[in-house]
């Protein structure tokens, strides 16, 4: 074989099979917050199916449980705990705005 055939044949790559990280008995449901917050990123984002390995049904299930749960307010839409120390930690002086006449 020639080299310049070599660069462009496909190389065998070892299938690797996903692990599961969803048990079997595991309810994929928006009420079951300590697998759905497992699903979610520090900064409160649903992570991708590459990270999370799971199949693409199992994937779409956990999105609509954490869409779910934030709905009815038991998950919150962003992660606002930086933003709650700093705020907490930084005075506010708010003096009352007079018109001039």
């Amino acid at each position: 074989m020639d080299k310049s055939k070599q660069l462009f044949s496909k190389s065998k790559r070892s299938f690797r099979r996903r692990l599961p990280q969803i048990r079997s008995g595991d309810q994929i449901d928006y009420r079951n917050m300590s697998l759905i917050s497992q699903f979610i990123s520090e900064q409160g984002k649903i992570l991708s199916r590459r990270v999370n390995r799971l199949t693409l049904k199992q994937q779409r299930l956990i999105t609509i449980a954490i869409k779910q749960a934030r709905i009815l307010s038991s998950l919150p839409f962003c992660n606002n705990e930086k933003q709650l120390d700093r705020a907490e930690s930084i005075p506010r002086t708010t003096s009352p705005r007079t018109k001039n006449k």
